[in-house]
């Protein structure tokens, strides 16, 4: 009998599964495939980003601050094109430039605060176009610019060139921020 009733559970769980609504369907289709174009669009920014902050860390850390103050906002610059805009923010920004847009903002206070789980997050935004957000998480050879004790002269440089910067006090594995994209479906 017991088993009987286990069947027929879940025979109706898989029915119930498969009758979904056409546009609850679409509409999840449409989120994996925001998902997967916001990745795309994305990964040259963050590898040529990761490559310069790579040589600039072999060269030391007064250049792989040079890395994020004059390269990174090139970088993004010029991936952003033909209706892409793309960049860095975080909820303890170094750089006032890098201040999220309006639509990132819950999503960081919810990375930051633990609410939302450390995954890319597509949102639809207005006029057919889409958000999505990739989580940066700290890694051991961040710290050396974001951690909880800094060279002197690294404070310095930073201090420097950010003279309100927030973005120290971490440990590996937080939350750091996130890489964001903005493009038209």
């Amino acid at each position: 009998m017991k088993r009987g009733i286990l069947l027929l559970t879940t025979a109706c769980a898989l029915f119930a599964a498969c009758s979904k609504p056409a546009t609850e369907t679409a509409a999840v289709e449409t989120a994996v495939d925001a998902t997967v174009r916001g990745a795309e669009l994305l990964a040259p920014f963050k590898s040529d980003l990761k490559q310069a902050l790579t040589s600039g860390m072999q060269e030391g850390p007064a250049a792989a601050i040079e890395v994020c103050s004059e390269l990174a906002p090139g970088i993004a610059a010029s991936l952003s094109v033909d209706g892409v805009k793309m960049g860095r923010s975080s909820h303890k920004l170094r750089n006032p430039d890098n201040a999220a847009p309006d639509w990132l903002v819950p999503l960081i206070d919810g990375y930051a605060s633990g609410g939302n789980e450390l995954v890319p997050h597509a949102v639809a935004l207005d006029h057919g176009r889409t958000g999505y957000a990739e989580p940066i998480i700290v890694q051991p050879v961040c710290l050396t610019c974001h951690g909880t004790e800094l060279d002197e002269g690294v404070a310095a440089q930073i201090a420097a060139l950010y003279p309100e910067d927030q973005a120290t006090g971490f440990n590996a594995g937080d939350f750091r921020g996130v890489f964001w994209v903005e493009f038209q479906e």
